[in-house]
């Protein structure tokens, strides 16, 4: 498990969110922690994504290009259904409930 969350943070640390949303979209001086279950996974382009239920609501993230997650050693089976994770990044200032992660654990 230690060796999936260094592949995940090393996956997802740069630019993880820079993609069709660009930064600009998330709000980079509002940094939030979240852990959760994973109820929904999608490793597909332009970027992987999950839905993470928290005690309070069911965030969506948006993660690493597919490509970039797997160079860095996170396969599309390390997101499965059921997994608790804990995800790092910036809320979005446009979708209630959409953060770009900096790191997965």
């Amino acid at each position: 498990m230690e060796r999936l969350a260094a592949a995940a943070i090393l996956a997802l640390l740069t630019g993880t969110a820079a993609g069709h949303h660009g930064w600009s979209s998330y709000d980079a001086d509002k940094t939030i922690t979240l852990t959760g279950t994973i109820t929904e996974a999608s490793y597909t382009y332009p970027h992987a994504t999950i839905k993470l239920q928290t005690p309070d609501k069911t965030w969506d993230a948006v993660l690493a290009p597919p490509s970039r997650m797997s160079s860095r050693g996170l396969p599309s089976e390390a997101l499965k259904v059921g997994a608790s994770a804990t995800v790092e990044g910036f809320p979005s200032r446009r979708e209630a409930g959409e953060m770009g992660p900096s790191a997965l654990r």
